[in-house]
């Protein structure tokens, strides 16, 4: 199962566990106000581990494709190709240099 999905059942347990408490409390029911705040408080260290195990990155939001950057880039490798450059040696390039682009920037 993916960290996002997992994250997405304890968001709804955590936001449920509130709709308890509350529900708990007008009805002026302590046993089950305090049983969904111990369920409320779970979900919150789950929240803290599934983000510390998986990574704030596998939450982040990838940016669309874009197709002009795309067509741009090959017409610059379509127009080195022409003036004499090996077409291989620059689509290797272009896969190194997106490798290093999706390693991160050293800290």
């Amino acid at each position: 199962m993916r960290p996002r999905r997992i994250r997405a059942v304890i968001i709804a347990v955590f936001v449920g566990g509130i709709v308890g408490m509350i529900v708990g409390s007008i009805q002026d029911n302590n046993g089950t106000a305090m049983t969904f705040g111990i369920i409320t408080a779970i979900a919150a260290l789950g929240l803290v581990l599934i983000t510390a195990v998986a990574g704030a990155d596998a939450f982040a939001r990838r940016p669309a494709f874009d197709e002009q950057a795309a067509a741009a880039l090959e017409a610059r490798i379509a127009a080195l190709v022409e003036a004499g450059g090996d077409e291989d040696a620059l689509r290797e390039l272009v896969r190194e240099s997106v490798r290093l682009g999706r390693s991160g920037s050293p800290d």
